[in-house]
C-alpha cells in the first residue's frame, strides 16, 4: 500500500486487514455462467433479456458475410454475398421481431473432383434482431447479392412539418 493512502493509514491503525485480496475479471466466456446464477438466484427478472444475450454470445458463425449500409437517419441497407445460390435456394422472413435469412443448398452428389473448394454453398440460417419501428421494405436478390431495405417507421407526431 502506497503510504499516506486511505488504507495505509487505516491499516496502521489496525482497523483493516486485508490479507485475501483478490480481483475478480468478467470476461466475456464468463457471461452465461453469470447470466445462470442470476436466474437462479434472482425473482422477478424477464427471462426475455437473458436470452438475447446468451443468443448473442452464442452466435459465432460469421458466414454468410454481410454488409449493412446506412443510407438515411431512417434507411439502412443489407447486403449479404450469397455465392453459388440461386434464387429459389434463399429464403427471406421476420418472425418474432427477427429477421431471418436462409438458404437451402441440397447435397448433390458429383463425379468432380476438387482440386480446391472454396465457395462455401453450404445450407445456413442467419437472423437478427430488429427493434419495432423497422420494417422489412424490399427486398432482391440479383448476381448473388442479396439486398434487404430496411425502414424506421417514424410516427406522424415525430415526423418534420415546414410551416413556412
Amino acid at each position: 500500500m502506497p503510504k499516506g493512502s486511505t488504507q495505509s493509514n487505516l491499516a496502521l491503525k489496525g482497523e483493516v486487514h486485508m490479507s485475501n485480496l483478490t480481483t475478480w475479471r468478467l470476461n466475456t466466456s464468463d457471461l452465461p455462467a453469470l447470466f445462470d446464477k442470476i436466474q437462479k438466484y434472482g425473482l422477478g427478472y424477464d427471462d426475455y433479456w437473458f436470452d438475447k444475450f446468451r443468443s448473442l454470445h452464442e452466435s459465432t458463425s460469421n458466414y454468410p458475410p454481410y454488409n449493412l449500409v446506412q443510407l438515411s437517419n431512417v434507411e439502412s441497407k443489407l447486403e449479404i454475398a450469397l455465392a453459388g445460390f440461386k434464387k429459389a435456394e434463399v429464403f427471406v422472413y421476420t418472425q418474432d421481431g427477427k429477421l431471418f435469412v436462409e438458404g437451402q443448398k441440397e447435397d448433390k452428389e458429383t463425379e468432380s473432383t476438387y482440386v480446391h473448394k472454396g465457395l462455401a454453398q453450404r445450407s445456413f440460417t442467419r437472423s437478427w434482431t430488429i427493434s419495432d419501428d423497422t420494417e422489412v421494405r424490399s427486398v432482391e436478390f440479383e448476381d448473388g447479392l442479396l439486398s434487404i431495405v430496411l425502414g424506421r417507421i417514424v410516427p406522424e407526431t415525430h415526423k418534420r412539418v415546414d410551416w413556412l
